[in-house]
């Protein structure tokens, strides 16, 4: 056969990480560069996040993974100082695309508590917990020998220590005078040149801030009793005024209540209004951090201030100061991926060209009004010279109670552009609850049962369909119209395996697979609207905190544009026994049909009849073909206690085995209403849950292996098998086929495939009225480990994909023609080999969660053959094109990221990447198209990788910069009298005082330099952009030649003035050489 294998060159020898998206997971720190517009957040990891325009993002980790507890920019240096809470100064470059380290100073005998950094300076002060005051040169990172100890700046008199500094800053108008802030309450204005304290300033509670007026002469503190306290400089004895902003003001001159603390305070000031007084404390929202954006950098100056932001913990938000109202910007950023965490993640790339615009549309809609007009301030940076040249989508779903999202995310042709396209809330389909007593506790009932488990989408035709922990379906059909639909339209599915027990002497029989027209007919399918009424009270009390949530609305419901409801299918409780989440999903739009899966069996539903067409249990799926000894079990007919609170723990931890903590905030508040004896009984229930849950979450937590919902490992422990993967596509279902046909794989999780046949109606309107006939075909392949990922090749080695229809409006009336086209058209294939001569083959392409197979069609011959791992297994697998061919492309538990070739499955890649560190990274992983991948790193950011060798090699023309030359605005004009009275601002020469000639050398084992990694990335970084670089330099040259050319003219011209002046002093000379001073 001919061999279509993957050329070694289009993967790369190693794994490149891109960029980073989302809200900075645990921020605790912000900064910006008020002159190149740069925001930087550092959080509690160790993280590093820099902001500039949109599409201009970097992430930076520090190597110890200590929390940032303080940022500094050097004002339009290209530099940030980064300050850990492992008493570590890290000085970044900013001037590469992928900032690096310098220089490092590791404290060893005292903690970090504050820096300050002044503008345009090259000293660092860094005070300490023990109240010292350290000076740090950031160009040598070396300590200067110049410290301000405790004890000489608080009054001699005090036998107290003033606790660690929180504050330190220096006077706007005088650079000589320190301001020096304690926790105890203690401000010292500290004179640099005669080391001693001007005055000091004392207080009874707590200092939290302290912020300058720009004129000098006052200064403001926030306390931790929620006062603000407004000193002049020249009267230390008591405050000038005292504020409480959020505390009542008592009559007879009483001092008011105490408030909570005012963590931070800044004063800005303003040419034509009142100044600024902001302030941040323990409220509402849980503010990290803010800082106030104004027009100059010069602290001496007016501040002008015209935006906030403000560092939320899941959020950044930025105030508009110049609008009426104080608005907020809009964020371009889609930072708040989601309000809670994402659950599941699918990646789409080359999606088609008309989709984006079409989910833009829609989405623009749900957009909120009211923003600021302004553009967003925070505009630094350039972006990357070269752009992918396809669209990607990434959907996410998330877990939260009574809100199911979805989330349509388009990653644009920026390779760093992210933009939230449109939002589908699916809690709408349920009714809410009215009576505040039937409404679930959030304590009792955790998020998980109703987080977005599955996403099964058709980017062609928009079908959308997605599956709940709590074990629903719901399919979307996408509309550019509004409607309103009366009833919505529902199917309820008993999804149990409950054959009884078999008789036969062997007791290996299992009954056939019945035929369309028996055991598949849709009536005798469908279930009633309520389940066996055999259990207890106290089984319908548990019922209930489940399913009350899941209630169908029964009234007409308005939908806008975008996703519509279409169908929604709930699994219902059978004989007591809970509904099993759903393991596996697909959508087919050219058959109209979607299929889903779960440990008991599986289930198909025809959404156009809105009928039933296969309710099974995995056992009757193989008929008499079954090469397991297994016994089947029956569904419990009578409910003991006992028995009872062994099903109940085993369904809610059934109903949450992907989720460790799933159960942990389980109340028994809930079942306050109800008897003493269902009390003690679903007392019994939960502690049983409790047990469970923390005895094998612990496992699954320590031990990956056991924790996969839909695996099963052992069929002596475990009779049943659940349905793991689902796969529509036409190809050959038997040996005997001379031609493909429309058909469903089926894998499990005892690495068996399966295959359905489904013989389709006409299309039109006869589609609408005759039934989808569904049989086995008797195929049966094996593999070893749990089936993952099915796809087919073509004799080309092209990938044949599903067929599929094109998208159509369906809310609006169809021509005659239309309609005529309509009935002619029947469910066709997009795959190549539809139109293939009946000789021609097929590959199928079968991963497990051990090994891979290629298998050819119609033979099912095995002709290709890849264990992939034995010591682990595979967590996620995709066939993905890269460079025009296709591959098989793994994640493994054990943290490598490998690459077949295909149809040969050679091994192209195999690199350690990524340790198995927690669920959500086995949840979100998933490969795409072009080399490209991406997990959710935290609840928050999306992590994006590739490992296509074009795109590692274009990746530094990709990325954007973030410094760019810019000027230093001009400092402020001093003024005529101010210069000549002296009451402009006072610099200071600070080499003079700090250097090594002044203040000696620091002793060595206060503090240890170590030297940083950025030099030699420096130099990387600039020789990976050789285009851009070339050019700018170029145009450098062509500018410094024209310059030069000036410059020699006007040196020209001065060497003649200078001659000239020369010839006329010496003539001058000449003529009064000889005469008296009196005869001039």
């Amino acid at each position: 056969m001919r061999e279509f294998a993957l050329s070694c060159g289009a993967c790369w020898s190693e794994i490149e990480e891109t960029v980073r998206h989302g809200f900075p997971y645990q921020p605790s720190a912000l900064a910006f560069d008020p002159v190149q517009k740069i925001l930087a957040i550092g959080t509690q990891t160790g993280a590093l996040r820099l902001f500039g325009r949109p599409g201009v993002e970097c992430y930076c980790q520090h190597d110890s993974g200590a929390a940032v507890i303080q940022l500094q920019f050097l004002i339009n240096e290209g530099a940030l100082v980064s300050a850990l809470a492992d008493d570590t100064l890290h000085l970044w470059n900013l001037r590469q695309k992928r900032p690096a380290i310098i220089h490092s100073l590791k404290f060893n005998r005292e903690r970090i508590t504050f820096c300050h950094l002044p503008f345009q300076s090259k000293w660092l002060y860094v005070g300490t917990e023990r109240g010292n005051i350290h000076i740090v040169n950031v160009e040598s990172f070396t300590l200067s020998g110049y410290v301000i100890m405790w004890n000489k700046a608080i009054e001699l008199s005090s036998k107290s220590h003033p606790g660690p500094i929180v504050h330190i800053s220096d006077n706007p108008m005088d650079e000589g005078k320190l301001l020096i802030g304690f926790e105890s309450g203690t401000v010292v204005l500290w004179d640099l040149k005669s080391k001693k304290a001007d005055y000091r300033y004392s207080h009874d509670e707590a200092i939290h801030s302290v912020a300058w007026h720009h004129e000098g002469k006052q200064f403001i503190c926030s306390h931790s009793d929620g006062t603000l306290t407004i000193w002049n400089v020249k009267s230390p004895t008591r405050p000038f005024q005292t504020i409480t902003p959020h505390g009542k003001q008592l009559k007879d001159g009483k001092k008011p209540e105490p408030c909570k603390p005012i963590l931070k305070v800044e004063y800005k000031t303003t040419r034509a209004g009142e100044p600024f007084i902001i302030l941040s404390g323990e409220m509402d929202y849980s503010i990290v951090d803010f800082l106030t954006l104004c027009e100059t950098p010069y602290p001496n100056d007016f501040q002008e201030p015209y935006a906030v932001v403000v560092l939320l913990e899941k959020d950044l938000v930025l105030i508009d100061l110049a609008q009426n109202g104080y608005p907020i910007f809009e964020n371009p950023y889609p930072l708040t991926i989601h309000e809670s965490p994402v659950t599941c993640c699918e990646y789409f790339a080359d999606c088609p060209v008309d989709l984006i615009p079409a989910l833009y549309s829609v989405g623009a809609r749900q957009k909120r009004q009211g923003y600021s007009k302004k553009e967003w301030p925070i505009s630094g940076g350039n972006w990357g010279m070269i752009t992918q040249s396809y669209p990607e989508i990434i959907i996410t779903g998330e877990k939260c109670l009574l809100k199911w999202e979805l989330t349509f995310i388009s990653l644009g042709l920026l390779l760093v552009t992210l933009q939230v396209l449109y939002k589908l809330k699916t809690a709408k389909v349920f009714e809410k609850s009215r009576n505040k007593d039937d409404r679930p506790n959030t304590d009792i009932v955790d998020e998980d049962p109703y987080a977005i488990q599955i996403i099964s989408w058709c980017p062609e035709s928009r079908m959308l369909c997605i599956a709940g922990v709590s074990a629903h379906v719901i399919i979307y059909r996408f509309s550019k119209q509004e409607v309103t639909t009366e009833v919505i339209p529902m199917l309820e599915v008993r999804l149990l395996y409950e054959i009884n027990d078999i008789e036969s002497p062997d007791g290996e029989q299992v009954p056939p697979l019945p035929t369309p027209g028996t055991g598949s007919n849709p009536q005798s399918i469908v279930p009633q609207s309520h389940p066996s009424t055999s259990s207890s009270s106290s089984d319908g009390l548990l019922k209930d905190i489940f399913c009350l949530l899941c209630r169908v609305k029964n009234s007409p419901l308005k939908q806008s544009p975008g996703y519509q409801i279409e169908l929604v299918i709930q699994l219902v409780w059978v004989s007591g026994e809970p509904p099993q989440q759903i393991t596996s999903l697909a959508v087919n739009s050219a058959y109209g049909l979607v299929v889903f899966g779960n440990c008991n069996g599986i289930a198909m539903v025809d959404y156009l009849q809105k009928t039933v067409l296969l309710n099974l249990g995995t056992i009757e799926l193989y008929g008499s073909n079954d090469p397991y000894r297994r016994e089947p079990r029956s569904p419990r007919k009578t409910r003991q206690p006992s028995g009872g609170m062994l099903t109940v723990a085993s369904c809610m931890c059934g109903l949450s085995n992907l989720y460790s903590e799933s159960v942990k905030k389980l109340r028994t508040s809930y079942i306050s209403k109800s008897s003493h004896g269902d009390l003690n009984f679903i007392n019994s229930c939960i502690l049983l849950v409790l047990i469970n849950t923390y005895l094998f979450s612990d496992v699954k937590d320590n031990s990956f292996s056991r924790s996969r919902s839909s695996s099963v490992t052992s069929i002596d422990k475990e009779s049943r098998e659940a349905i793991s993967a689902l796969h529509f596509c036409e190809t050959f279902t038997r040996k005997a086929d001379t031609s493909p046909s429309p058909c469903l794989w089926v894998g499990t999780t005892l690495g068996t495939v399966l295959v359905i046949v489904l013989n389709l109606p006409p299309g039109g309107e006869q589609r609408l009225l005759q039934p989808v006939i569904v049989s086995p075909s008797g195929t049966i392949l094996r593999l070893k480990g749990a089936i993952l990922r099915m796809a087919f090749l073509d004799t080309t080695g092209s990938l044949v994909s599903p067929a599929h229809e094109p998208w159509r409006e369906h809310n609006v009336p169809e021509d005659k023609d239309e309609k005529d086209k309509l009935k002619k058209r029947r469910p066709v294939s997009v795959s190549p080999s539809s139109s293939q001569e009946i000789s021609e083959n097929q590959y199928a392409v079968i991963c497990s969660e051990k090994q891979a197979k290629v298998i050819s069609l119609p033979s099912q011959n095995c002709i290709y053959k890849q264990n992939i791992t034995e010591t682990s297994f595979v967590l996620r697998g995709d066939i993905v094109s890269l460079s025009n061919s296709i591959c098989l492309a793994c994640f493994c538990a054990n943290g490598h990221i490998m690459t077949f070739s295909l149809p040969s499955l050679r091994p192209l890649l195999d690199v350690y990447y990524l340790p198995l560190t927690n669920m959500r990274i086995a949840r979100t992983f998933c490969f795409t198209n072009n080399g490209q991948a991406l997990y959710l790193v935290s609840p928050t950011e999306i992590q994006r990788l590739t490992y296509s060798q074009e795109t590692c090699e274009n990746l530094q023309e990709m990325l954007g910069e973030l410094f760019t030359p810019v000027e230093t605005p001009e400092a402020p004009n001093r003024g005529f009298f101010k210069g000549l009275f002296g009451g402009g601002a006072q610099s200071l020469d600070r080499e003079e005082l700090f250097g090594e000639s002044a203040s000696g050398k620091a002793s060595r084992s206060l503090a240890q330099h170590i030297p940083g990694p950025g030099g030699i990335e420096g130099v990387k970084g600039a020789a990976s952009g050789v285009v851009g670089e070339l050019a700018r330099a170029r145009l450098a040259l062509d500018e410094r030649g024209q310059k030069l050319g000036e410059l020699e003219e006007k040196t020209a011209a001065m060497l003649y003035s200078a001659d000239s002046f020369s010839k006329h002093a010496h003539e001058m000379m000449l003529k009064y050489k000889d005469k008296k001073w009196y005869q001039f």
